[in-house]
């Protein structure tokens, strides 16, 4: 159900950070609100798995493997979600998906491709 356009992903260094941005344009500001986000991601040859979540509570949740390092966030207002991505190593390298799960259905990006190396 619709589409997201994600941004931000690179070719960065290890150590190095990127922030990923996705605006919910097409999504009511009401209904944003009301919506979970997160971040998945999936690496080459492996399955999509989930890296971040925030509840319209304002919960969130990390994959183990991202604790401490990433960051997910939203604005409101601009219908933006985010993924703050510090301390990046090479096995963050895969393709990065924005999804809102709103109370009528999900909506997905295409995705950004994040490469981390030297």
């Amino acid at each position: 159900q619709g589409q997201l356009v994600e941004s931000g992903g690179g070719l960065v260094q290890p150590g190095g950070s990127l922030r990923l941005s996705c605006p919910a344009s097409r999504i009511i500001t009401s209904t944003f609100t009301a919506s979970d986000m997160a971040w998945y991601r999936q690496a080459p040859g492996k399955q999509r798995e989930l890296v971040a979540l925030l509840t319209s509570d304002g919960i969130t949740n990390y994959a183990d493997f991202v604790k401490g390092r990433f960051t997910i966030s939203k604005n409101n207002a601009r219908k933006m979600v985010y993924l703050q991505m510090n301390s990046l190593q090479p096995e963050d390298t895969a393709i990065y998906f924005c999804n809102v799960q709103t109370p009528y259905g999900a909506y997905w990006g295409q995705g950004t491709q994040v490469t981390v190396s030297s």
